[in-house]
């Protein structure tokens, strides 16, 4: 298990925290109220900065149960939080319901945060890549 200092950035700021033991992601909430017309978007914060570890990466992702009942989701999902970055967690959620506005409330559960270990990578310029099943085809390459 790993720790992850966090600093609240507002009084109302809600700490993460898993829903249930065992739970990969730790629950953003909203730290402000935000309306999302029908296909608006807009950066949410969360009133909390974190110090991700060296070695790890934080990956911001949708809550299924938004997007299956009111079609929220993340512009850039996964949202990625590098471990040098210590502002304020803010989420771009994306309204994707064509005709109902949603009403992000204070407190709310807007997404997770997954902390994962990230290998350091060394980038080395060759004159050839090795062969692969795959080779260059690419998106929807695997489609039957």
């Amino acid at each position: 298990m790993i720790e992850l200092p966090l600093r609240r950035l507002r009084d109302e700021a809600v700490v993460p925290s898993r829903a249930y033991e065992g739970d990969a992601g730790l629950d953003l909430a909203a730290c402000e109220r935000v309306e999302l017309g029908p296909g608006e978007r807009a950066a949410v914060g969360t009133g909390i900065a974190v110090a991700i570890p060296d070695g790890y990466a934080g990956f911001v992702q949708p809550r299924s149960g938004l997007a299956e009942r009111n079609g929220l989701t993340i512009v850039n999902t996964p949202g990625l939080v590098d471990s040098g970055y210590r502002g304020e967690l803010r989420v771009l959620l994306l309204n994707t319901d064509r005709e109902r506005a949603f009403v992000v409330e204070p407190g709310m559960r807007i997404a997770q945060l997954v902390v994962l270990p990230v290998p350091g990578v060394a980038v080395r310029e060759v004159d050839d890549l090795p062969d692969s099943a795959r080779g260059a085809r690419g998106f929807g390459s695997s489609a039957v």
